[in-house]
């Protein structure tokens, strides 16, 4: 009679099941908003080193030839035949297309300088920070979805 009981109890009852799975549920919904912000925080990290990467590319580019890159594609790889100052060569081209780890960047060179920005894709989702930079190569941020300006806050 005992070795009947014992095989019906063999398996998880229906009530056992939905804890488990209300128990998932609210970790669930614990990690999932810390996870988003520090997926955001390195997606915020990668866009400052990419704005190092583009500071590092313009020396070398005003360098070689005498004059600061106007634009991202002037810094990037050519379409074809060798490197030149239409295309240096110095970035990657994702980087070089203006969009790179959930940022986009533009780059505006003049014969003095230039000027560096890079704004979440999709503010509150792949960023929270705007940057600014230019020829001093000090990084600016502003926390919110208005771009960065040379007035903006310094990064130390």
């Amino acid at each position: 009679m005992q070795k009947i009981k014992r095989n019906r109890r063999r398996g998880f009852s229906l009530m056992e099941l939905l804890i488990v799975v209300a128990i998932l549920l609210i970790i669930g919904a614990i990690a999932v908003p810390k996870l988003n912000t520090a997926r955001m925080h390195t997606q915020e990290m990668a866009a400052i080193r990419q704005i190092h990467t583009l500071h590092t590319a313009q020396t070398q580019y005003f360098s070689q030839f005498g004059k600061y890159a106007a634009n991202l594609r002037e810094l990037g790889p050519p379409s074809g035949g060798a490197p030149g100052p239409s295309a240096a060569d110095l970035i990657p081209e994702e980087l070089a297309a203006g969009i790179k780890t959930g940022y986009k960047f533009a780059l505006q060179g003049t014969k003095e300088g230039y000027t560096v920005s890079a704004d979440p894709i999709t503010y509150n989702s792949t960023g929270r920070r705007t940057f600014f930079s230019d020829q001093t190569l000090v990084i600016r941020e502003n926390w919110g979805a208005e771009p960065a300006t040379a007035n903006s806050k310094e990064i130390k």
